[in-house]
């Protein structure tokens, strides 16, 4: 395949950047996305060029370290076949298991970092997301006692709240939600940690500073509010829904109305 990329350049959060052009020869349709991009930079690095800085690391699509817009859709065109452009079956998919085969030979593809003002850039394709960091931290734990490990069956924890909790504990991280929002909310990664932990009989001590805390931060953060036009579940890799920012807005109103 022969691409044309034209991907966003950027020294760091305080210089302009801009969308500089690539071409790009050779590459298999069996090649990941950043596959193909670590091959662009042997190329520049062969011409003595500055290479493409991106995130990753796993490349197993469990860290969310990769954090592209591709084409403008965050992660890419999910996983989306060109043979099966008329069917999103193959579901959502993080930018280290896009693979070329979603793309068509004499493409032009634009890549480009998270924008959000919450996420300022680092470099080029690289954005800085502490701010995640940041809202884990004022709410995302559990009071455990110390001593030896307990009993596993000591705390019965109900099918249904087990279940939340797995299905919500699967965020990664990724930002993906925050890309995809008009708004640059963060809602569907903090209500994702809220509920997660407030499902559990483990984190009911904490839960109603919980999301209180986890909220103030995040709005703390400059992230922007939810309209709910759902853009951030669709994104997601992991498949949070969306009824999980009710379920966190529910959490919110009962912990405030408790607090006064």
């Amino acid at each position: 395949m022969k691409l044309t990329l034209r991907i966003w350049r950027q020294k760091n959060a305080g210089a302009p950047g801009a969308l500089s052009t690539y071409e790009v020869d050779g590459i298999s349709q069996d090649m990941s996305f950043l596959e193909m991009l670590d091959t662009l930079n042997e190329e520049l690095l062969l011409a003595s060029d500055d290479p493409v800085a991106f995130d990753h690391d796993c490349r197993e699509g469990i860290c969310g370290a990769c954090s592209l817009v591709i084409n403008g859709e965050a992660h890419g065109p999910n996983g989306v076949s060109p043979a099966r452009a008329d069917s999103r079956a193959w579901g959502s998919t993080t930018t280290c298991q896009l693979h070329m085969r979603s793309f068509r030979d004499g493409d032009t593809i634009d890549i480009e970092p998270w924008r959000a003002a919450a996420f300022p850039v680092v470099k080029d394709l690289v954005v800085d997301r502490s701010a995640f960091d940041r809202i884990i931290q004022s709410g995302g734990y559990i009071s455990a006692p110390t001593g030896a490990a307990p009993e596993a069956h000591a705390t019965a924890v109900p099918k249904p709240a087990a279940d939340a909790a797995f299905e919500h504990a699967e965020c990664i991280g990724c930002g993906a939600c925050v890309a995809a929002c008009p708004n640059g909310s963060a809602m569907l990664f903090t209500a994702a940690k809220v509920v997660h932990l407030n499902s559990l009989p483990q984190g009911a001590p904490e839960r109603e500073s919980r999301v209180l805390d986890m909220v103030g931060q995040m709005d703390a953060e400059g992230f922007g509010g939810c309209t709910n036009t759902g853009e951030c579940a669709t994104a997601c890799p992991k498949g949070i829904p969306l009824f999980s920012i009710s379920t966190m807005n529910r959490e919110f109103v009962r912990a405030a109305r408790k607090g006064r």
